[in-house]
């Protein structure tokens, strides 16, 4: 028997060099993965490629399908998988009346395992194989989290939410007790297999400036090296008019809300800053400057009435930017959902998202803003071969468009305005088969 598995079927994917981002579309590819390794060793043309490779007992063929790279989902809260879809409140209020009630049921590690593995079930059926996840401020929640994953063989980032006031007495922990749990947390997952690690305070206001200084303490310990990945850290920004305004009362010495995470030491290029709906110039200049991510998620942005992002600023600002679920805030799993309603945003603001670029800040994009680009968000050599396989014919009424689509551009607009999970056929990790329809 080979030692590789050969996919064959149109194939879709982007590159990127210097900043620039080519859409690579293959019509009738064939995909090379090194069996034991889960890595791509070849991608290319059939007609080309079946004439090196042996094909005769190791070839899968998804006709009428498209391979595409698995989607990455870079902000998204695990606990609140049962709070998807909460009636009626804006932020502040939502988070007190669904959240902090739901997340309290973590501190029992048998429901943290429920939930992860129901979580993971989910992403995988909406093609998402790789996501960055807060988890609840117990720390066995973060270890339900990560056994999970590591078991499935993904490639995740995940940390516990770091929260010492304005939450339940349940709910919270001290900065000396974050700092510890958040560093044995480190110890015992962080680069192991296919997993890393996040520092998680949840967002300015319900973290002191005492446990905000305890999280950069972690991010300075935990640096990125040539031999090893450094720890990440997602918080949220400028969500919210209200939190906003909260954020100005708590930290009156800062500038804004970007300079209360700068002035701890939390800002960076691997802190990933969720929403970002109501930056200032100063913000979008510093964030900037100090090469800091963004995660836009405008599911969540319109299920919450938090405010419409400004895509063409960020670009402007050569900012790195992705998408994301934002899942309990956010109403849906899938992303082409969440494309969906980034193209409607963009609208609103007079602007247009191209297919093309919507899709690279789902993958590649995705992959960049995590640090994970040298690893997943496309089919470069010796990439990991998490990948998806799409039902180009899985709804009638995307059957009937794609039938007229002028070329690639055309059929991934009608992907990401009619998709929904229905698309995903089949999904693979490493290159072995984790979901099929």
């Amino acid at each position: 028997m080979s030692d590789h598995n050969l996919f064959r079927g149109s194939i879709y994917h982007c590159v990127e060099a210097a900043g620039n981002i080519r859409p690579v579309y293959i019509s009738d590819g064939l995909m090379v993965v090194d069996r034991e390794s889960g890595r791509v060793v070849e991608v290319g043309d059939y007609s080309t490629l079946s004439l090196k490779w042996d094909i005769s007992d190791s070839l899968i063929h998804f006709e009428d399908r498209l391979m595409m790279p698995g989607f990455v989902d870079t902000h998204v809260h695990y606990p609140q998988y049962k709070v998807i879809a909460s009636y009626g409140t804006n932020l502040l209020e939502w988070l007190n009346k669904y959240t902090f009630l739901e997340e309290q049921k973590f501190s029992n590690e048998d429901y943290a395992d429920q939930i992860a593995n129901l979580f993971l079930d989910e992403l995988i059926k909406n093609g998402t194989t790789s996501a960055m996840t807060f988890c609840a401020t117990y720390k066995q929640s973060v270890d339900a989290f990560f056994r999970a994953s590591e078991k499935r063989g993904l490639r995740m980032a995940a940390g516990k939410v770091m929260m010492d006031r304005n939450a339940p007495e349940g709910l919270c922990d001290n900065p000396e007790e974050s700092y510890r749990d958040s560093k044995e947390l480190i110890e015992k997952w962080h680069n192991k297999a296919r997993l890393r690690y996040a520092v998680t305070p949840r967002f300015a206001p319900t973290s002191s400036s005492a446990q905000l200084k305890q999280a950069a303490r972690l991010l300075n310990e935990y640096p990125s090296d040539e031999n090893n990945k450094g720890v990440l850290l997602q918080t949220h920004l400028n969500e919210n008019d209200e939190e906003i305004a909260w954020v100005s009362d708590l930290f009156p010495e800062s500038k804004n809300y970007f300079g209360v995470y700068e002035d701890h030491g939390i800002a960076g290029n691997r802190s990933v800053f969720g929403h970002c709906i109501h930056n200032t110039e100063a913000e979008y200049q510093r964030m900037a400057q100090t090469e800091s991510k963004v995660s836009l998620c405008p599911t969540s942005n319109l299920f919450l009435g938090s405010g419409l992002f400004e895509l063409e600023k960020l670009e402007s600002y050569g900012i790195d930017v992705s998408l994301a679920s934002d899942v309990g805030g956010g109403d849906s799993f899938s992303m082409f959902k969440v494309m969906n309603e980034a193209y409607k945003i963009c609208r609103l603001n007079d602007f247009n998202l191209d297919p093309v670029r919507a899709f690279y800040m789902t993958t590649l994009g995705a992959a960049k803003v995590l640090d994970m680009n040298d690893s997943i968000g496309n089919f470069e050599v010796n990439k990991e071969a998490d990948f998806i396989v799409i039902d180009l014919n899985a709804t009638e009424i995307i059957s009937q468009k794609n039938k007229i689509a002028v070329d690639i551009n055309d059929i991934l607009f009608n992907l990401m305005t009619l998709g929904d999970d229905r698309l995903i056929d089949e999904v693979y990790v490493l290159g072995q088969r984790a979901y099929k329809k």
